[in-house]
């Protein structure tokens, strides 16, 4: 079961901006401490063809997944670039817009553990299916 609170009586551990590109998703761990600026970020984009004999998911992998924690409030900001995205994954139930020079929001706490895939879910352009989303719930 995921949590999702509209309300701000939750205090986010972790504050995360994601940021959707024609065709991949661009992530910010913004943190309120941080003296020197130096947020974490990183691009998560469509793993290649190659490895789809290794054993991982076609079409569904990513290269890099965004690895979040198990039970600790997480805050998301999204956002577009370009055109309307929609960061959607549907095994948390999770979906929020991202319309571009607007911000929306969604707060999220993970109560169980795993890989849980996702993808760009708007009719975004011709390869809109091909922006997944791969969010990997450990314990801290």
């Amino acid at each position: 079961m995921l949590y999702l609170s509209a309300s701000y009586d939750i205090i986010p551990k972790i504050q995360l901006k994601v940021i959707g590109y024609q065709w991949y998703w661009h992530y910010e761990f913004l943190s309120v401490n941080n003296i020197d600026n130096n947020n974490i970020s990183f691009d998560s984009k469509l793993l290649s063809l190659y490895y789809k004999n290794i054993g991982y998911k076609r079409l569904l992998e990513v290269d890099k997944r965004l690895f979040l924690p198990f039970n600790l409030p997480v805050y998301f900001l999204v956002t577009s670039k370009d055109v309307l995205h929609s960061f959607a994954i549907p095994n948390l139930g999770l979906k929020v817009d991202c319309n571009p020079g607007r911000l929306n929001s969604a707060s999220v706490t993970f109560n169980r553990v795993g890989s849980f895939y996702g993808q760009c879910s708007e009719l975004c352009g011709v390869s809109h299916g091909f922006m997944p989303i791969v969010i990997e719930v450990i314990k801290k």
